[in-house]
C-alpha cells in the first residue's frame, strides 16, 4: 500500500456559467454548419439565453461585448441556411 503525502489532486478549475453559454453557442454553430436537422432554432435559443444571462446579475455582463460580436455572424449563418433549404439547394458558408 502506497501512503499519500496529503496532497489532494488538483482540478482544473471550474468554467464559469459565461463560458458554457459561450461553448454551447459555438457548438451550435457547428451544428448548423454541418446542417443539421433543427439547429437554426437551437442556436437561436442558444444566443438567447446567453442575452439573458449577460443582463443578469451572475456575473456574465463581460459577455456582453462578445454577444455584440458574434450575433450577426449566428443571424448571416440562420438566415443563409433558411434560404438554402427554402431554395432546395446545399448551404455552401
Amino acid at each position: 500500500m502506497t501512503v499519500r503525502n496529503g496532497t489532494a489532486r488538483s482540478r482544473p478549475p471550474r468554467r464559469n456559467h459565461g463560458e458554457q453559454l459561450k461553448d454551447e453557442v459555438y457548438r451550435q454553430m457547428f451544428r448548423l454548419e454541418e446542417g443539421r436537422p433543427g439547429a437554426e432554432l437551437d442556436l437561436t435559443i442558444a444566443l438567447l439565453r446567453a442575452w439573458l444571462a449577460s443582463d443578469s446579475n451572475s456575473g456574465v455582463s463581460n459577455s456582453r461585448e462578445w454577444l455584440k460580436k458574434i450575433c450577426p455572424l449566428c443571424l448571416l449563418m440562420i438566415d443563409a441556411r433558411q434560404q438554402a433549404s427554402n431554395s432546395g439547394l446545399p448551404c455552401i458558408q
